[in-house]
């Protein structure tokens, strides 16, 4: 069993990220050795993630109590009727809090199962094991979880660190190239926010990484990781520091908002879109050096990321927008927040702008 382990460190809690190839069947011993103990766990597993390899997790946990519980994962289900759900589920079958919660797919199954586990008798443990690439370099670390509702994503939720996280690559080899490069716009948001030599080895490497070549794509993720672990190490509550990690996200959100949640755009080609926006507001606004911003245009267009918002938005969505960068939770003022750039592994997080200079600069890049 080759894998790398990574050890995340927070105030409320030392848990183990696992990152390698086929590991899952090796469950069994990985609990052991980190003295996770449970009488019974329910598994909540997203429908998209092939039976043959829930299967191999089921039997590697074959001594335990397990009920499974297939969740349809989508941005629209990741609300209150689903977290009522699986607490009917864990309240009929009697769990306590020395019980355990193991979400088995990607971003939005980990964040509903997790807020699941943190509000069920104030907390059962919890096991993630993220499934697509943009979970496992992402919304596996740093314990947040959440649901979202009609104002905005995620408003709902709470600061919940897992017990155990298990990244096998193994899942990534089912999914489609898009979902693969929804969790490479993540890897490059740390890069960029994180490492300028991290990013030099996305621009040597990014193609086959894309591809899934190992040992190039458990670097990626282990790096990715390692750079989001220390800054939530640093700042776990996201009061200071941690709000770097949101560059390109206030874009990305209120773009996903505005579709719809639809399928025309999902989460990672979101981010991805924000991270071009974020570098290219700071560009306007004289922060970022237009060199340092070509470094970041030219690795997208290279790899043929979507970078273009006119491509999927006119001047018609543009209040839509603004009204949905308005209701970011990361707003405590009229003024809307934005992480900028300062240079490739500087970003800037105590930066507000007024509406009307964001509708200025947005209206120039959606009329092109």
């Amino acid at each position: 069993m080759s894998l790398i382990k990574l050890r995340v460190k927070t105030v409320n809690q030392k848990y183990h990220v696992f990152i390698g190839n086929n590991i899952i069947s090796k469950i069994k011993i990985i609990l052991k050795e980190n003295s996770i103990n449970f009488n019974q766990c329910l598994v909540i597993a997203d429908n998209n993630v092939p039976k043959t390899l829930i299967n191999k997790v089921l039997n590697s946990l074959s001594k335990k109590k397990v009920s499974l519980h297939y969740f349809n994962s989508s941005e629209k289900n990741k609300n209150q009727k689903s977290i009522n759900n699986i607490l009917s589920i864990l309240l009929s079958k009697n769990f306590n809090r020395n019980d355990c919660v193991i979400s088995i797919g990607g971003g939005i199954t980990g964040d509903v199962s997790g807020f699941a586990a943190s509000i069920f008798k104030r907390g059962l443990k919890f096991i993630n094991i993220p499934t697509t690439l943009l979970s496992q370099v992402d919304s596996s670390i740093g314990g947040k979880t959440g649901i979202n509702c009609k104002y905005g994503k995620n408003l709902i939720g709470a600061f919940y660190q897992p017990s155990l996280v298990i990244s096998d690559i193994i899942f990534l080899r089912s999914l489609p190239k898009r979902e693969i490069i929804c969790g490479y716009g993540e890897i490059l948001k740390h890069a960029i926010i994180g490492d300028k030599k991290f990013f030099s080895f996305l621009q040597a490497n990014g193609s086959q990484i894309l591809n899934l070549k190992s040992p190039l794509i458990e670097k990626a993720i282990f790096k990715s990781c390692s750079i989001k672990t220390k800054i939530v190490e640093s700042d776990e509550k996201e009061i200071k520091l941690r709000k770097i990690l949101n560059f390109g996200h206030t874009f990305a959100h209120a773009y996903e908002a505005t579709l719809g949640y639809s399928k025309k755009l999902n989460h990672g080609e979101a981010v991805i879109l924000g991270i071009k926006t974020a570098a290219k507001f700071s560009l306007s606004n004289k922060i970022l050096d237009i060199n340092e911003f070509n470094l970041i245009e030219n690795h997208l267009k290279k790899l043929s990321l979507p970078r273009n918002i006119h491509k999927f938005f006119s001047l018609k969505d543009l209040n839509k927008i603004l009204f949905f960068m308005e209701k970011d939770k990361k707003n405590s003022t009229s003024n809307i927040n934005l992480v900028l750039l300062k240079k490739i592994g500087s970003p800037i997080h105590k930066l507000q702008f007024d509406k009307k200079k964001i509708h200025f600069f947005l209206r120039k890049e959606l009329i092109k």
